[in-house]
């Protein structure tokens, strides 16, 4: 996706310019006299100093396996709500041009330290352990809670105090974990046992079911995406809410500028009501009004 700014109608007025300026010049030797050097037109100064757009290219870093979220499709295309949200952004902003680089999860962050890409788009909560590392933009895309799933008809789990001794499934590295090890530090290094996801989201549901693990922790919009056919439930109270934005690199002055600009365009998103469609197509509703106040 080449952007650049098209100076065809300065050029073609430069050289209509340009051509009457050499006739005059002729006049002027033939008559013998010293022509004084004749000011240089806007139109000349436009094509003499005007080159095509710099564009910058930013590597987002992104996972394929969050359904509806970043996913490989049937046609073996990446999309998703992040990845189609990004799409648009980038279409308003003409000064840079994105470019994912899929990766598994756990490796995004560190990709990001590393820079190996430029910011991370995969639905990140920000929270006090991420903030000490990462910075995150402030216009919030999509907001929600977390709260504990559980296997269809399970009553007996309710609170985190309920998981001490349980198996529980999360991401490494993803903000459920952190919730799950904060509780760890508080209670006991082994009081939840955590099980670390490798598979894809939609394995889940099928260690949940079958009883190899014993919950897991997810945002309120998860649920109806990986389990449609209703094998599993949410339960108890809300654990977190949360602001989901995207991560850059901490004291970084071109990530900041990127940053700026990314709030500027989901701003504008939010006004004109794309940000919401976007939102109920992949996601089945409008996740992007604050739960957090």
């Amino acid at each position: 996706m080449k952007k650049t700014i098209s100076l065809t109608t300065a050029l073609a007025l430069t050289l209509v310019i340009a051509g009457c300026g050499n006739n005059n010049a002729a006049n002027s030797s033939s008559s013998g006299n010293v022509a004084e050097a004749a000011p240089q037109t806007s139109a000349e100064a436009t094509t003499a100093a005007a080159e095509p757009a710099e564009v910058t290219k930013i590597v987002v870093g992104t996972g394929t396996a969050f359904p509806n979220v970043c996913f490989i499709d049937e046609n073996g295309k990446l999309t998703g709500f992040d990845v189609e949200l990004l799409k648009e952004i980038d279409s308003r902003l003409p000064e840079y041009e994105f470019e994912f680089q899929t990766m598994d999860f756990s490796n995004l962050l560190l990709s990001l330290e590393t820079k190996k890409i430029d910011l991370v788009a995969h639905v990140m909560e920000k929270n006090p352990e991420r903030e000490q590392k990462y910075s995150f933009n402030k216009e919030a895309y999509a907001h929600w809670r977390n709260r504990i799933i559980v296997a269809k008809g399970n009553d007996s789990i309710q609170t985190l105090d309920d998981l001490q001794g349980k198996k529980v499934l999360t991401g490494a590295t993803s903000a459920q974990a952190q919730i799950l090890e904060n509780y760890n530090k508080e209670h006991g290094a082994d009081s939840i046992k955590i099980v670390y996801q490798n598979g894809a989201a939609n394995d889940t549901v099928s260690q949940i079911d079958s009883g190899r693990v014993d919950a897991t922790l997810a945002a309120d919009f998860v649920l109806p995406i990986i389990d449609p056919q209703s094998k599993l439930q949410a339960v108890g109270a809300e654990l977190s809410s949360a602001d989901i934005l995207y991560v850059f690199r901490k004291d970084d002055a071109p990530s900041q500028k990127l940053s700026d600009a990314i709030d500027g365009v989901v701003a504008e998103l939010k006004a004109d009501g794309t940000l919401g469609k976007i939102s109920t197509q992949w996601l089945g509703a409008d996740v992007t009004t604050s739960a957090v106040q």
